[in-house]
């Protein structure tokens, strides 16, 4: 098994950055790809970036791409969320994902078979 810590969330206001990252722990060496997520009440789950664990390929949704880096560190087992120039509507819960078959790209939801508990991100205006 494979888990997953969140950490880096918390209250900014708009325009400002924040970095999340997510720590690995387990059995690593499984790790295929990994992803980050978000979510809002009553929505679903949303991609946003990923990227091949060996490789550092990345991977990003259209409505982050530019403004998201994605990035990982595989030697401390952490992987990082660079969020810029931040706006109200990115106020949601963030998760961290793992997946330990042969996806790509990695923003198939349904694919990731390890989650983190989340962490909370709040833009106020």
């Amino acid at each position: 098994q494979v888990q997953l810590v969140e950490s880096g969330g918390g209250l900014v206001q708009a325009g400002d950055s924040l970095r999340l990252s997510c720590t690995a722990s387990g059995r690593t060496s499984r790790i295929n790809v990994m992803g980050w997520f978000r979510q809002t009440p009553g929505n679903e789950r949303e991609f946003l970036a990923g990227l091949s664990w060996s490789f550092g390929r990345t991977y990003y949704a259209d409505s982050v791409r530019g403004r998201f880096f994605i990035s990982r560190d595989n030697t401390k087992n952490i992987m990082y969320l660079q969020m810029n120039s931040l706006k109200p509507e990115d106020t949601a819960v963030y998760y961290c994902a793992g997946e330990d078959g042969d996806m790509w790209p990695p923003n198939q939801t349904d694919a990731y078979g390890f989650w983190g508990q989340g962490t909370q991100v709040t833009v106020s205006s």
